[in-house]
């Protein structure tokens, strides 16, 4: 399908729905590369990939999607707002005293959210734990994604979880990782083979190209967990102020 985009200065395109829902967040605030950089990852997976909706947000055979990397929330709630599953007048208050939209989601407050963040590296063992209650009671239709960034699989955490979800076959497991070479150790052959050693399948794609990541995330064997990793390319350094190809540009005691 063809989805209608509109641009961002000074250059960047995101798909056009969540353009005013994103300017209605910022308010005039400066956004870090760690938002920006997910918004077509999250657009894509619930205009394309994800099988919920509004109205199956609490349907026991609905799809399960969980931001581990929480502080990017903001492209989150932008698509969840242009998706309905939130008033988008609730994007006007976030981070106020009385508002819903913290600066990590909680899944107590906020329709469609399915864990709260905080803490870095949590994210993919609270999806292995879901598959595994889903196998547990029959259900091999839902499908869990958890989107985290290549920083967080520095935390060991997330090692005893791609271990773990490789040994036990885990198939209804799909971990995105956003990959802006952020992370301080790396490993050899890339970060998809930090996954392939231990039993996944994985697929390398450009993290703006929305065909790619479809065919990423649909492309699962249904027999083994899945992780892809979708590259934030230093074609995009736009989103960084001082011009630079490294990885997420950060707040004063913020972590990529």
């Amino acid at each position: 399908m063809t989805t209608p985009t509109a641009t961002r200065p000074p250059g960047r395109v995101l798909p056009g729905p969540v353009v005013a829902p994103l300017e209605r967040l910022r308010a005039g605030r400066h956004y870090d590369a760690n938002v920006y950089s997910t918004v077509d990852v999250h657009w894509t997976l619930y205009d394309r990939v994800l099988r919920v909706t509004p109205a199956t947000v609490d349907d026991p055979d609905r799809d399960r999607f969980l931001l581990s990397k929480g502080h990017a929330v903001a492209g989150y709630y932008a698509v969840l707002a242009a998706k309905g599953f939130i008033p988008a007048d609730w994007l006007d208050d976030e981070g106020g005293p009385d508002s819903r939209l913290g600066g990590h989601p909680d899944r107590t407050l906020v329709p469609g959210v399915e864990i709260g963040s905080g803490s870095l590296g949590h994210g993919l063992g609270l999806g292995v734990g879901t598959a595994l209650g889903l196998r547990a009671q029959g259900r091999t239709t839902p499908r869990v994604y958890v989107l985290l960034g290549d920083a967080e699989l520095d935390e060991g955490s997330n090692h005893e979880a791609i271990a773990y979800a490789g040994a036990t076959g885990l198939a209804g497991l799909t971990a995105i990782v956003l990959d802006n070479a952020s992370a301080s150790h790396g490993w050899p052959g890339g970060v998809a083979s930090r996954f392939a050693v231990n039993g996944w399948t994985a697929a390398t794609v450009d993290g703006h190209d929305h065909d790619a990541l479809y065919a990423a995330l649909t492309g699962h064997d249904g027999h083994r967990p899945h992780a892809v990793v979708a590259v934030d390319t230093p074609a995009h350094p736009a989103d960084r102020p001082d011009g630079s190809t490294a990885g997420d540009v950060t707040t004063p005691g913020s972590r990529p």
